[in-house]
């Protein structure tokens, strides 16, 4: 091997061994139905000890915008609901949301997009349906008056209901009777160089069909797979299929350029005795190995080497939901800073502050990994496959052990030709 092409494998090796960087591509949803959140402050310091580079909003905190100020965390604002009709039917209204909301943060506080709405077409408002393109439009018109504005990108957020059918995900379409909204919509994004934003949970699927292997398949676990008839496509995750049956509808409507980005997903930790799988184990097994998966740079079946762009909901639990006990258990921080469980995300250096009773990798217990992820061949194959395991368990520290090991041959193997 040439000195050259072990200092390449060297390079690459350290990308993947030092995850104190933040991942670009993983972020939090910031939930504020709760009467006990912490000071912005304190929250822009918790997002500074991990690796999450991003952080989804459902309105516009302005505490929380300045806060992250000159952090190089990336925002995404929301405009609710309730705002959209009036954005929709006059720009004026649009350019004064902006100018109130926006402008006076950038760019020291970086903000990414903005959403328009939030799973507005299945929000029982059918009045929405025809307002979110045209709020987008004149949202979208007011950034781009404004210099440090202009490249910021207008979108909205959908709920899997939009979805007609995702299994197999190669059969991915759309609901017939939204078709012409969403064409419009993704029109304008593809138009815009905007994101398709939608809230896959595997948490829900396994909900609606609480098997033991839907279980293992949901959580990133070993399990047997899936295959898609169609495509001829192995699953080994609900969570790739789910992107890939979305990625499916967007092609079929005809827009195959749209990029996806997941605006939430997670699992609760806690719930009532009727809930199944809501444990602290799932819920750390789920959150750690989806941030595993995605820094493995697998992507999806369908769209292989490319991780999509997630948000884990949610930072804190939000002790004013209403609904059943998992709708407050979804944070993976509590309101005064320490973790529901470790999800993998702390940056070298810096650890999280468990309370009492919550789950660490080391409490759980991990599974040896099993086979030879060795050779070049294996080296491809995804997180969960070389390192599987048990309910609860994070793969990343036995990939750590092997990457450290790898790069401690590559670095003998150097002194050697040097």
């Amino acid at each position: 091997m040439e000195k050259s092409q072990l200092i390449s494998i060297l390079v690459l090796f350290q990308a993947f061994i030092c995850p104190s960087k933040s991942q670009s591509f993983v972020g939090v949803n910031y939930g504020e139905v709760a009467d006990n959140l912490p000071p912005a402050s304190t929250t822009a310091s918790l997002l500074q000890s991990t690796t999450i580079s991003k952080l989804r909003l459902y309105g516009a905190d302005h505490a929380i915008i300045q806060s992250l100020a000159g952090t190089g965390i990336s925002l995404v604002l929301g405009v609710p609901n309730s705002d959209v009709p009036s954005l929709a039917s006059d720009p004026a209204a649009a350019a004064s949301w902006a100018a109130s909301n926006v402008l006076p943060f950038v760019p020291a506080s970086s903000i990414s997009a903005v959403s328009v709405g939030n799973e507005a077409l299945n929000s029982g408002d059918p009045s929405l349906a025809g307002n979110i393109l045209p709020a987008m439009q004149n949202l979208r018109a007011a950034l781009a008056a404004a210099p440090a504005a202009a490249g910021i990108k207008v979108t909205t957020v959908h709920s899997m209901a939009v979805m007609a059918q995702s299994d197999p995900p190669s059969a991915g379409a759309f609901h017939a009777d939204l078709a012409g909204e969403l064409a419009g919509m993704v029109g304008f994004l593809r138009e815009a160089g905007s994101p398709f934003m939608v809230n896959p949970y595997p948490f829900f699927a396994y909900r609606s069909d609480p098997r033991p292997e839907t279980l293992a398949f949901c959580l990133f676990q070993p399990n047997a797979g899936r295959v898609d008839p169609a495509s001829g496509m192995t699953y080994n995750n609900m969570f790739d299929a789910q992107v890939d049956a979305v990625r499916a509808a967007l092609d079929g409507l005809g827009f195959p350029e749209v990029e996806i980005v997941v605006a939430e997903t997670g699992w609760p930790y806690k719930g009532d005795p009727e809930e199944a799988g809501t444990t602290v184990e799932n819920a750390m097994a789920f959150n750690g190995n989806l941030v595993a998966h995605l820094r493995s740079m697998a992507g999806t079946p369908r769209m292989p080497g490319r991780p999509v762009e997630t948000y884990i909901f949610a930072l804190y639990d939000e002790d004013l939901k209403g609904g059943p006990t998992s709708e407050r258990s979804f944070g993976l921080y509590r309101a005064d800073g320490t973790s529901n469980y470790d999800a993998g995300l702390a940056k070298s250096g810096s650890t999280a502050t468990s309370s009492p009773g919550s789950a660490s990798s080391s409490s759980i217990g991990l599974v040896q990994p099993e086979g030879s992820c060795t050779s070049a061949e294996t080296a491809q194959q995804t997180a969960e496959e070389c390192y599987p395991t048990g309910a609860g368990d994070s793969p990343a520290p036995y990939r750590m052990r092997f990457l450290f090991l790898a790069y401690g041959a590559a670095m003998l193997l150097l002194t050697k030709v040097m």
